[in-house]
């Protein structure tokens, strides 16, 4: 029974290979965040709490930028499966285009309406002055993160790009140098070291945007000079024509999951400003619980990307289904497995880690018990991004879309907002609840992973151009 979901060294060696690059890449990302968000907790509750704030409506950007180039990557891998270069150029065009207008459609949304959408996130307990303050310090940070959404949206195609045609090395040593320098800046401009202005939650806005253009030149040169490995750049720019066989199918398949992302990120901006309601000490609090599950969950988050590469290039090459399903199978072990270990490694810090920050002891008492009850669903959390990724690698974009997005807006956000606004429920029993839903959802992936349907090749659309 246990060999339906261990794999061979064979099977382990591979993933290995597609899975170290992203995990080291988002853990050093995560690691400098942390470091990152503990620099700016050293400066006060309100500094730490209107960054935050900011923090989610990029969140909502970064992942809406990541489904609208969704659609295009899933042919991108079954491209590269298929060993089509000219599809993968298609498809290279088609997301450039794509980063520039939701880059600049980000930029414009957040600079009008920046003020009102803070201010969703401060109606709950704590002083009018307090208040104002941490609006202040959250709109002069997301002013200057406006600079590097573009450069963001951008290295984001050349490095997604590369992952799907088997190059993880590169965008993982990117991030790690782009990360360092962000890391650098933070101490230089945070604290105003080496006769630097100490510029506080600016600072640390300032040195993420310049370390996203140190990013994007790495992916860039690299690829545009590499150009015999990797032959879908040559040419990439001397015309933007994408057939329309190929634009229809994104289409069809992206839409959802551009859709699906803005919709699933907006509803977790939505569930913070439910949880907000509590008071201020409550965003300080999940601010803190946040940050240290993105480090801890960084394994089986990027397993996600994993189950995305390695199942879409398994369709593009027709593996057969049974070999695409055990697979898919031995993926979701291995990454529950992860879930528990960790959940073990994040409970074990709950008491040290609220800590570490400039805040008041009700705030560290807060996050240590949010941090217990976030570890206690990881293992769902583990079990629905393999699911998730694995049914949109064969672009059932819709279905992905009710499971994931439609799920979140149908049964989560409707439960938070009603235990928020209209009863009593202290914020830890509400935050409990509301994660527990994750268990109907994972019930939900298991029935979609019964029905060999999602288990489709999309290349062999391509004679219709």
């Amino acid at each position: 029974m246990l060999k339906r979901y261990i794999g061979d060294k064979a099977f382990y060696r591979h993933m290995a290979a597609v899975a170290i690059p992203i995990i080291i890449q988002n853990a050093i990302t995560n690691f400098v965040s942390l470091l990152d968000n503990i620099m700016v907790g050293q400066i006060g509750t309100l500094e730490m709490s209107g960054v935050s704030i900011a923090n989610q409506l990029i969140l909502v950007f970064n992942i809406a930028m990541f489904g609208g180039l969704s659609g295009a990557g899933i042919f991108t891998s079954q491209f590269y499966g298929d060993n089509d270069h000219e599809g993968i150029r298609q498809s290279f065009r088609f997301k450039v285009l794509s980063s520039l207008v939701l880059g600049l459609g980000g930029i414009a949304i957040f600079w009008f309406a920046g003020t009102p959408l803070i201010s969703l996130f401060l109606q709950g307990e704590g002083s009018p002055q307090d208040i104002q303050q941490t609006l202040v310090y959250g709109r002069e940070y997301l002013d200057i993160m406006l600079l590097g959404l573009l450069p963001f949206a951008v290295a984001m195609v050349y490095s997604g790009t590369l992952r799907e045609t088997g190059q993880t090395m590169v965008p993982m040593i990117a991030g790690i140098v782009a990360v360092c320098v962000n890391l650098l800046l933070n101490y230089l401009l945070i604290f105003g070291h080496l006769g630097l202005p100490a510029m506080g939650a600016r600072g640390a806005a300032l040195a993420t945007v310049i370390s996203r253009y140190v990013e994007l030149a790495i992916v860039a040169i690299w690829t545009h000079r590499n150009g015999e490995a990797h032959p879908f750049i040559r040419g990439a720019y001397r015309s933007m024509y994408v057939p329309k066989w190929l634009l229809v199918e994104i289409f069809k398949k992206g839409m959802p999951l551009l859709i699906n992302e803005f919709l699933f990120s907006s509803s977790l901006a939505m569930l913070n400003q439910c949880y907000s309601l509590r008071g201020l000490d409550v965003v300080a609090a999940m601010n803190i619980n946040s940050t240290l599950r993105n480090l801890t969950s960084v394994v089986f988050l990027s397993m996600g990307s994993v189950t995305a590469i390695i199942i879409g290039q398994m369709m593009g090459a027709s593996r057969p289904a049974s070999e695409v399903r055990s697979t898919n199978r031995k993926i979701t072990a291995f990454t529950i497995a992860c879930c528990v270990v960790f959940a073990g490694i994040t409970i074990a810090l709950s008491g040290l880690f609220p800590q570490i920050y400039n805040t008041t002891p009700q705030v560290r008492s807060l996050a240590a018990k949010l941090i217990c009850v976030v570890a206690l669903a990881m293992p769902f959390h583990g079990y629905i991004q393999v699911t998730y990724f694995a049914i949109r690698a064969g672009g059932k974009s819709w279905i992905t879309f009710m499971f994931d997005a439609g799920f979140m807006w149908a049964v989560s956000v409707p439960l938070a907002y009603v235990l928020s606004r209209f009863t009593d429920v202290p914020i830890v029993p509400l935050y409990a609840l509301c994660l527990s839903t994750e268990v109907l959802k994972c019930v939900m992936g298991w029935l979609l992973l019964r029905n060999d349907t999602w288990i489709q090749n999309l290349t062999n659309n391509k004679s219709a151009s």
